[in-house]
């Protein structure tokens, strides 16, 4: 018997059989065509890959079971909003007749409402995040949510879980959704811990070993906190001591995040109920503590609250960047500390170019991720012979997600410029359409400029040609990250 033949046979036929797999479940002919690369160029290690990483459950049934019940859920809240929000569209499109169409596309396609009725503070860096969000949970008398993608057994993480305890001990209630792979810190000490104080403390969708393909894909990439739906902060920034800069000789870590109060919190709401209800297996059905009219603000701020996720029918984040930078017309300012953009993106840039519009992507010179760096790297010179100006952030690493468009329009939130942001995790940005706090995340910007240098292109093309194409190589497997 030719043992030799018959493992040749059996070799072709599981690159085949994965091949085939490959080709049937990945909805992107782009990502399929970098899996069956990768399973071709390095067989063992690519199946694995695939495995860990590329089973696409996008609309298998457990996330048609969250959709559907997100949608039944909507209808419940919408009774107890949308007597307040009828006249806010008319007054929208009056008011940002340029935003309109942007605003209505993310209606149609989310049904996140524009609300009005907003006081915005935009907080920088976690020094200025923690005592903001401290003083507001210390104040809960109902109720607390909370929601983070990575929360560390550290300094400001039990700083934390003290206060949710203390509430807890007060009668508040308090609920708290852990991602388990990104919180996977936490949770032999200090879940159980928050749990025997009556904090209600669930992991979102759970890592199990057999399963880790899928699950490690579809990561809930959130950080929520509501207090008594008067108050909610998104963005950027986890629970962790690296964002606060305590240690000079530590990494400085740069980031940004929003301090929300009025109707936009009831959106944030309306996010953090649906994913209660999906990892908790609970029923919390939405209730007007939950979903009260706010007291009339003076001086109030537009804000849209835009959610994305597996579950999701459209990559709604994705379309609310197209559409931003679609409609821009003197400039656009981009920051992000992942930049693996798609064809789509590429495009959009351009296009904003060739308008007139003056286009600054800021991104990390150092990264937390050698390989993510070094993929993002290979998509500069395309853009730099665009017309992009690109600025490498030099005094730590740049974690913001936040675009500024024109005068009017500021995006910040959670998702970066990448694949995983915009098909694979669950994300949520807010949409400012108003012109102070515009103006303030521009000076954010130039601000970070000055701890920035800009590359050009003949300069970037004449690096060493090993480094080029070493990063070349990895933008082969660009569309799996």
């Amino acid at each position: 018997m030719d043992w030799q033949l018959i493992f040749k046979i059996v070799y072709y036929v599981i690159l085949l059989v994965f091949t085939f797999k490959v080709i049937y479940d990945t909805e992107s002919s782009t990502k399929a065509s970098a899996y069956i690369l990768l399973i071709f160029l390095l067989p063992v290690a690519g199946i694995l890959i695939y495995l860990s990483f590329g089973l696409n459950y996008r609309k298998s049934q457990i996330y048609d079971k969250k959709l559907q019940l997100d949608q039944n859920q909507k209808k419940i809240i919408n009774q107890y909003i949308e007597f307040y929000l009828k006249d806010t569209k008319k007054e929208f499109d009056e008011k940002f007749s340029k935003y309109f169409g942007l605003g209505n596309m993310l209606y149609s396609d989310t049904e996140s409402f524009v609300t009005k009725n907003n006081q915005v503070n935009l907080l920088i860096n976690g020094e200025n995040k923690f005592p903001a969000m401290f003083d507001a949970l210390r104040k809960a008398k109902h109720h607390i949510h909370i929601e983070y993608y990575i929360y560390d057994d550290d300094e400001i993480g039990n700083e934390l879980a003290e206060i949710l305890m203390q509430k807890a001990r007060e009668g508040v209630q308090v609920r708290f959704i852990y991602d388990d792979f990104g919180s996977r810190k936490i949770r032999k000490h200090l879940v159980p811990k928050l749990r025997e104080s009556g904090v209600e403390a669930y992991a979102f969708y759970k890592v199990q070993f057999i399963y880790l393909a899928n699950r490690l894909n579809y990561r809930n990439h959130r950080k929520i906190v509501i207090v008594d739906d008067s108050v909610g902060f998104v963005g950027g920034i986890n629970v962790s001591d690296k964002y606060v800069n305590r240690n000079p000789e530590d990494l400085y870590w740069r980031d940004t995040h929003l301090m929300l109060e009025g109707d936009s919190v009831n959106e944030l709401q309306r996010i953090f109920l649906a994913d209660w209800n999906f990892c908790s297996n609970q029923n919390v059905k939405p209730n007007p503590s939950f979903f009260k009219q706010h007291p009339i603000l003076e001086n109030p701020q537009w804000v849209q609250i835009i959610p994305s996720g597996p579950d999701s029918m459209n990559p709604s984040i994705l379309y609310s960047f197209l559409h931003a930078i679609a409609i821009s017309e003197k400039e656009i300012l981009i920051t992000t500390p992942y930049l693996i953009p798609g064809e789509e993106f590429l495009h959009a840039l351009h296009m904003a170019v060739l308008r007139g519009v003056r286009v600054k992507v800021l991104v990390p010179e150092f990264s937390d991720s050698l390989v993510v760096n070094a993929v993002s790297k290979s998509y500069y010179l395309d853009l730099l012979d665009q017309g992009v100006e690109i600025y490498l952030y030099q005094k730590g690493f740049v974690h913001a997600k936040t675009m500024v468009c024109d005068d009017e329009l500021s995006i910040i939130g959670t998702a970066n410029l990448d694949n995983r942001s915009f098909d694979l995790n669950f994300e949520v940005n807010a949409m400012v359409y108003d012109r102070d706090i515009t103006s303030q995340l521009r000076q954010t910007f130039n601000n970070d400029l000055e701890n920035s240098r800009q590359i050009y292109y003949e300069d970037w093309a004449n690096r060493k040609k090993y480094k080029q194409f070493l990063e070349k190589c990895l933008r082969l497997i660009s569309p799996l990250m």
